[in-house]
């Protein structure tokens, strides 16, 4: 049995920069901070940052006034930022660049007219922030059954943009759809899925022609994780998702040569140290990482914490 990790496989910048937001804020205010949603969809990392004094919410009536308040990764609706501010917490944006740069796509285009079609999971924090960039004309769709079915007031008058988390070949095929169905609609200037879950999507593939089992490392609610498995699957694996070392069956690896390792880009390195740790426990003869794209993406810190 051997063992090969993906490249590159968790933490992106986007999730580092949300992270050190809320540690920032605890070493510079003190606890409590409290944070809008999970920060990143990863259970060890939120556990990890409720023992140094982050409190999650959903709902701002749970946070008191004058309180630090941090916006999570996956961004939110102007409805919330309105009335956060109007409560005059002391807030810090810990958006995803490349989420902000969606909703600024939605900005301009309503701005412009354009009705906007969102491309994402419903119920995802992320989607529900884009979807809350503006009062009206936004429409979600899943996957290609909801385009037969769109409804619009102007198609001619169209624009889409997407989750930035979600499988990128399946999203071509929705966007090809929509083209097709919509000849005007107005793609984004550069795609919306983040370089990010585009890398490690393609690190995944690479690592299928090998390793006929992958082990992804996330979190259930992490979409990029769940896509990660999905992608594995497509290209001919068997894969399990996994949070931790200890949700791994031993009996997965009987009958594999090659056992792949993965993580979503909210899941930290440590978790994937305990999963190879496990599998030399279980015999593995050898441990290589692939060879792979090398990230150097850095995004500052929210103003006030820099």
């Amino acid at each position: 049995m051997k063992v090969i990790l993906a490249q590159p496989r968790g933490f992106c910048a986007g999730v580092k920069r949300a992270i050190e937001t809320v540690e920032r804020a605890l070493s510079l205010f003190g606890k409590p901070v409290y944070v809008r949603h999970e920060i990143v969809h990863n259970t060890y990392v939120v556990n990890r940052l409720k023992e140094k004094g982050a409190v999650f919410i959903e709902e701002l009536d749970d946070v008191p006034a004058g309180s630090v308040l941090i916006f999570s990764a996956h961004g939110v609706s102007q409805a919330i930022r309105r009335e956060a501010e109007k409560r005059r917490f002391r807030l810090f944006d810990a958006t995803c660049p490349l989420v902000t740069k969606v909703h600024a796509e939605v900005a301009k285009r309503r701005k412009d007219g354009h009705e906007i079609v969102v491309i994402g999971h419903k119920g995802h924090p992320e989607v529900e922030g884009t979807l809350g960039q503006a009062d009206s004309g936004m429409y979600l769709i899943n996957n290609l059954n909801d385009i037969a079915t769109l409804q619009v007031e102007n198609p001619e008058k169209l624009a889409y943009v997407s989750q930035t988390t979600l499988s990128v070949d399946d999203t071509a095929e929705i966007i090809h759809s929509l083209k097709t169905r919509f000849p005007f609609i107005v793609e984004p200037k550069k795609a919306d899925i983040c370089y990010a879950t585009t890398n490690r999507q393609e690190a995944v593939k690479l690592l299928a022609e090998k390793a006929s089992l992958i082990i992804v490392v996330g979190s259930p609610n992490s979409s990029n994780s769940n896509r990660l498995r999905e992608t594995a699957e497509k290209n001919g694996a068997t894969a399990h998702m996994v949070d931790n070392a200890s949700q791994i069956s031993m009996d997965w690896l009987a009958g594999h040569e090659y056992i792949g390792v993965t993580a979503g880009a909210s899941a930290p390195e440590i978790l994937v140290t305990e999963v190879v740790d496990l599998l030399r426990r279980a015999k593995a003869e050898s441990v290589t990482e692939m060879h792979g794209m090398e990230e150097s993406l850095v995004f500052p810190l929210p103003k006030g914490l820099k």
